[in-house]
């Protein structure tokens, strides 16, 4: 097919991206907004789309620019910005840019753009990282909600150099206490054996993450096969208290820092949607 730029394929007036690239030298990564992103937007290597499937590709090295210095981990990532280019509203805050959750106050709520929400995505992980630690090799984060300082979920694909397949698994962290982690496929342990209904790299799944109020849900569902969901009560997590506000964010987020530097991530995005109570877009 014709070599276009990712938007021809994909709305993404409602995202903001991350890029391994820092080419304004300000020494943290490039940060490309709603508006030049949804207008042809495209990175060699990094971010395009697949010349044959039409896929969106993400993808990252271990050694490149990060977000921020407190950030240990290398992203080529989506955030939502559910203001859709109005730079007049603010990135962060309880504002029309991020969601709450139906269980945050009712003044809260109003100020949102949206209320509880849904990501879905269809992708295939095409390569993860094979050098480094055995605790942090073949780990990417390909989806996740974000909130002021904690995540409320980050979904996990690991494949470990010596498997044939993948793991599927997500971490809570509430606002206090310890992470809180979900296995779905096969296990996260550094030393798993190969799944045997783990999931292959280049093989297309979907992922599903549903928040109505203090009540979480993550799917994964895979053609053929029965969809496997596990649902967790975030009712003492603190996300529903005054000032907290959410984003979802999605592509790849390395969790390798110790591999080779030009170790890398690697996934194509067949499908990608967010939706909100509220939110009209």
């Amino acid at each position: 097919m014709t070599k276009i730029p990712p938007s021809e394929n994909f709305d993404l007036n409602s995202w903001y991206l991350g890029v391994p690239i820092d080419l304004n030298n300000d020494k943290k990564s490039d940060s490309i907004y709603e508006t030049e992103l949804n207008n042809g937007y495209e990175l060699e290597d990094y971010f395009y789309t697949h010349p044959i499937d039409g896929g969106l590709v993400f993808r990252v090295p271990v050694d490149a620019p990060k977000t921020s210095n407190g950030t240990s981990y290398t992203r080529t990532e989506l955030r939502g910005m559910l203001r859709q280019g109005n730079k007049n509203i603010s990135t962060k805050g309880v504002n029309k840019n991020n969601w709450v959750f139906s269980s945050a106050p009712t003044s809260e709520q109003t100020k949102a753009g949206g209320v509880d929400g849904v990501l879905e995505a269809t992708l295939a992980v095409n390569y993860v990282t094979r050098t480094g630690s055995n605790s942090q090799v073949g780990r990417v984060i390909i989806g996740q909600i974000h909130a002021n300082d904690d995540e409320p979920v980050r979904i996990y694909y690991r494949k470990l150099p010596g498997n044939n397949k993948g793991s599927i698994y997500f971490a809570h962290e509430p606002r206090t206490g310890s992470e809180q982690w979900y296995e779905l496929i096969g296990s996260k342990s550094s030393s798993a054996s190969d799944p045997s209904d783990g999931i292959a790299l280049n093989e297309k799944f979907s992922y599903k993450i549903d928040v109505k109020g203090n009540s979480l849900t993550v799917s994964i569902a895979r053609p053929g096969k029965s969809t496997l969901s596990r649902k967790i009560d975030m009712s003492n997590s603190g996300f529903d208290e005054s000032g907290q506000y959410m984003y979802f964010k999605a592509g790849v987020y390395n969790q390798n820092n110790t591999g080779n530097s030009s170790d890398y991530v690697q996934a194509t995005f067949y499908s990608l949607k967010a939706s909100h109570t509220g939110y009209a877009y």
